[in-house]
């Protein structure tokens, strides 16, 4: 199976190699043209994985016309803007699409396996997430992750694809839970940034993860998704991994919000995306739309929003009436 990806970031550069390593010619579409000729000319994505010596398997395109060669497409551009890169594929014939954007769509509270299904009508879909740095994955070390799909034939050609010694995925097929654990992880990462940048303490940390878990678990219930699935790689799992590095991009935002810095002027520094900026206040609106309480997702909103101060959502989150632990 020819595999394609879509989007030219660490991540998606990270999975280019992963469908090479196999030794089948993989076809990457960046928005990017640096990032095109860096692939093609020096076989590295100086952009967004510097360092990381890519197989001349792969080669790089800007035209995503040419992903008609393609047999299925792993679609990994960031959540907002996911929506208009499948517009664009409308002229290919329908394969696989697995989806790997970890987010909310802005607007429409739509997952993405609910855009694409609305965009490209009858494309067969899933969904790939777990814990995962691009970096650790383009080096070869051991991964796991979730890859859910409804069609059961489906997913486990998939999972054979994509399956390397170092990079397993496990079939899944809940879907809605294994994207939910995906997009609500990168807000809570934001939290726990916080805490370490405004100095709270490995008891704080601690606390977010798991009362930040049990707001995931909730949302995921009045969504339908599977607790087993939350408890799994692509929720836990990945939780813990974007809480507890500076890798991640939203635990480094979040650090700078418990600094004193200003959201908009941190996010205009980077050329990556942090997910969980967009994807906070979108929850929160999809949470109150449930009747589901988050308040660790609602204080990551009005700090990044410029609401309120680190100092009051804190003295807020601590002031809140005492309950059972659930």
């Amino acid at each position: 199976m020819r595999v394609g990806v879509l989007g030219g970031g660490a991540w998606g550069t990270a999975l280019a190699a992963v469908a090479a390593a196999g030794g089948t010619p993989t076809l990457l579409w960046a928005r990017e043209a640096d990032v095109v000729a860096g692939i093609n000319e020096a076989h590295e994505n100086r952009a967004f994985l510097p360092g990381v010596a890519l197989s001349p398997l792969i080669t790089a395109t800007g035209d995503l016309v040419a992903m008609a060669t393609q047999e299925a497409l792993l679609v990994v551009a960031p959540a907002q803007h996911v929506r208009a890169l499948l517009t664009g594929l409308r002229a290919l014939a329908p394969r696989p699409l697995i989806l790997c954007a970890k987010g909310i769509e802005a607007g429409t509270m739509q997952l993405m396996s609910e855009v694409a299904a609305e965009t490209l009508p009858g494309w067969p879909l899933a969904v790939l997430s777990g814990p995962t740095f691009a970096g650790e994955v383009a080096a070869g070390l051991p991964t796991a992750v979730t890859l859910a799909c409804t069609d059961a034939a489906l997913g486990a050609r998939l999972v054979t694809r994509l399956a390397r010694p170092a990079f397993r995925p496990y079939l899944s097929a809940d879907v809605t839970g294994a994207e939910i654990g995906g997009a609500v992880k990168n807000v809570l990462a934001i939290a726990c940034g916080v805490v370490l940048g405004a100095r709270l303490g490995e008891n704080a940390r601690a606390a977010v993860i798991s009362r930040g878990f049990a707001e995931m678990l909730r949302f995921g219930r009045a969504r339908a998704a599977h607790a087993e699935t939350l408890s799994g790689l692509s929720g836990l799992g990945d939780l813990v991994l974007t809480c507890g590095s500076l890798q991640s991009r939203n635990l480094s935002l979040g650090a700078a919000l418990g600094e004193g810095r200003r959201a908009g002027e941190v996010l205009a520094e980077r050329r990556t995306v942090a997910e969980g900026a967009a994807t906070a206040p979108v929850l929160v609106a999809a949470a109150r739309a449930a009747g589901v309480e988050m308040p660790i997702t609602a204080a990551v909103s009005d700090l990044l929003a410029g609401r309120a101060a680190v100092a009051e959502v804190i003295e807020r989150l601590l002031a809140r009436p005492l309950r059972s632990e659930g």
